[in-house]
């Protein structure tokens, strides 16, 4: 493998890289992905899995795009269950959320408590607080799909190489070199998906969470409250997450776990006897602003459509810094970045997230 050459080698082997790697495998590329560790066990893959565009907390600059990737869900689930034959638990039952005003919360339908006991009679409500449906929202099991991502890009033949620790990127000409700790290799382009490991202005951001298991099925749709939780088919409720500014570190506190447990019973009360079947932390690759670094780091111009979609200019990109929204936002990063990378203009506006913001 060392004498072979690919179009585009994308670094880090999570959602974005994977789902970037098999865009490009579908435009007729040829694609390395190249992991640090092992593909699709970091961030990734310890997410909620929430699809939420219409979360307030989500910059109102990253709305439009956070909405054209939901909308490419459903078809993006579709294609990585069929080719992988792998079902990656996507749900379509909406979210129901507390603690936040009608004029924060886009899209959403005010429902009585009467209907809130219809739709979710576990569920004890918090005092005093508004109850909004937002019916467009989904979820998806991570675990599961970053297993269907990686057996589907496997099945087009995109080659994956996991420990391979990436040291330089370096332009030669033609292509780009990519040294890393098992060897070099060259492609026309290279993409840094390296999530919370990017360097420049991302950071991680951790995020601690666990899975109840209770005795019977207590709950349909994801709840954001002070605390979230995310159904999974198998009965177990994930419940999450803190935002802690620590680096790199990835202890699970008891004490941490323990308050979202106790903030998850306050919610739904017969969660108090459910047991804590497993608990994590995850980095997020967190912004100055919370928005994506999407685009060109050499050459950040707006480029025109060629016509030709063809393959083999040498550039680094950047698709890193997705914060909460990895999994949301991987089919829309996918297609914006596979088509600069083919010369073309993206569907959407990318400005706002441009890798030149911070200089």
């Amino acid at each position: 493998m060392g004498t072979k050459t690919w179009d585009v080698v994308t670094v880090g082997g999570g959602i974005i890289g994977l789902s970037l790697a098999i865009e490009i495998r579908e435009r007729g590329g040829a694609v390395l992905v190249l992991d640090g560790g092992e593909p699709g066990r970091e961030a990734s893959a310890a997410a909620a899995g929430m699809l939420a565009p219409a979360d307030p907390e989500t910059p109102s600059s990253l709305r439009e795009f956070a909405r054209w990737s939901a909308q490419l869900y459903p078809e993006f689930v579709r294609k990585i269950e069929d080719r992988s034959g792998i079902t990656v638990d996507f749900r379509k039952q909406g979210s129901i959320v507390f603690h936040h005003s009608a004029d924060e919360l886009p899209e959403h339908r005010r429902i009585s408590l009467g209907e809130l006991q219809q739709l979710e009679p576990s569920i004890q409500p918090p005092a005093g607080d508004g109850v909004f449906l937002l019916e467009g929202e989904n979820s998806v099991d991570p675990d599961k799909l970053m297993r269907a991502m990686i057996e589907t890009a496997r099945n087009l033949g995109v080659d994956i190489l996991a420990k391979a620790k990436v040291d330089s990127l370096v332009p030669m000409g033609s292509s780009v070199e990519v040294s890393t700790a098992i060897g070099k290799f060259a492609a026309s382009s290279v993409v840094n998906c390296r999530g919370a490991w990017a360097g420049a202005s991302v950071r991680p951001r951790k995020g601690q969470m666990l899975y109840l298991q209770p005795e019977e099925e207590l709950l349909s749709h994801v709840v954001r409250a002070r605390v979230y939780l995310v159904p999974r088919s198998s009965g177990k409720i994930l419940v999450g997450a803190t935002v802690e500014d620590v680096g790199f570190d990835k202890t699970v506190e008891t004490r941490v776990i323990e308050d979202l447990h106790r903030q998850a019973s306050d919610l739904i009360p017969a969660l108090a006897a459910a047991p804590v079947v497993q608990s994590w932390a995850g980095l997020r690759p967190g912004t100055p602003d919370d928005l994506p670094v999407l685009g060109n780091a050499n050459e950040p111009r707006e480029t025109e459509s060629s016509g030709r979609g063809e393959m083999g200019q040498s550039r680094i990109y950047l698709a890193e810094g997705h914060f909460r929204n990895g999994i949301l936002l991987a089919p829309a990063t996918a297609r914006v970045i596979a088509s600069l990378i083919e010369g073309k203009k993206p569907e959407i506006d990318i400005s706002a997230f441009s890798p030149t913001r911070f200089s």
